[in-house]
């Protein structure tokens, strides 16, 4: 997303010449759409802050803007209540990455789980990661400490890379399990085709955020960008229930 073009821009005063409107929603979204008319306003809300409007984007974004839609701002928003700071920017927008994640159905996923799960990470993978690798190689410890692992396709070079069809092989295969072993063990598996989600899921991924794998989504929408020790990464998901 081209976010930051639409903050320098404001910051040079190019929407100043807009008008104002009388609704907040309708001159926030006319000065925004002004700058990037392809920009993927879900929602426009005020926020905790007064005299300040929150503009959620798809996948999560927060934007912040002014009621005039004069001003806009990109960054946390900080509340200290009780002697803490409380992220309400990163709050919001881990609500907004769980609401899409855990809609997701498991028929679209590579799904390791144990027989008693107490919760669940999503990952955003790719087939010849070095840490993608080593984390599917503690995929057992994280079963046995009650972690569903439930894994989508992040193809880092974009579709038309290898990864890409490697990650749709195995997502066409009969079983898919078997062959993201195989493939997270760099070992060749049979190049087979079907219709399969792997694009909307590299899509779904940039839109929230993910530029690298593994990428890992807690049940409550953190994300945690990189390799966590098995041990470490259950305790962060079982906290995150």
């Amino acid at each position: 997303m081209r976010v930051t073009r639409i903050v320098a821009a404001m910051a040079l005063g190019l929407v100043s010449t807009l008008g104002h409107a009388a609704d907040p929603d309708q001159a926030i979204r006319k000065n925004l759409l002004a700058i990037q008319p392809d920009l993927p306003i879900e929602a426009i809300a005020e926020s905790p802050m007064p005299g300040v409007y929150q503009v959620q984007l798809k996948g999560g974004r927060q934007l912040y803007a002014s009621a005039d839609g004069q001003f806009v701002m990109q960054g946390y928003l900080f509340q200290f209540k009780d002697g803490q700071a409380i992220n309400l920017t990163e709050a919001e927008e881990s609500k907004a990455i769980a609401k899409q994640i855990n809609a997701i159905p498991a028929k679209d996923m590579v799904v390791f789980a144990p027989k008693e799960p107490k919760t669940h990470i999503t990952v955003f993978t790719d087939t010849d990661c070095a840490y993608c690798q080593k984390l599917h190689s503690e995929v057992g410890e994280l079963n046995k400490l009650g972690v569903e692992v439930r894994y989508l396709a992040f193809p880092r070079q974009g579709m038309g890379s290898k990864g890409a069809k490697d990650l749709a092989s195995v997502w066409c295969s009969k079983d898919r399990q078997a062959a993201m072993n195989k493939a997270k063990a760099r070992e060749s598996i049979p190049q087979v085709s079907c219709d399969n989600p792997v694009a909307q899921e590299y899509q779904l991924g940039q839109a929230i955020g993910v530029n690298g794998t593994p990428a890992i989504i807690l049940e409550n929408g953190k994300m945690i960008p990189g390799y966590q020790p098995a041990a470490q990464l259950a305790k962060l998901a079982l906290e995150a229930k």
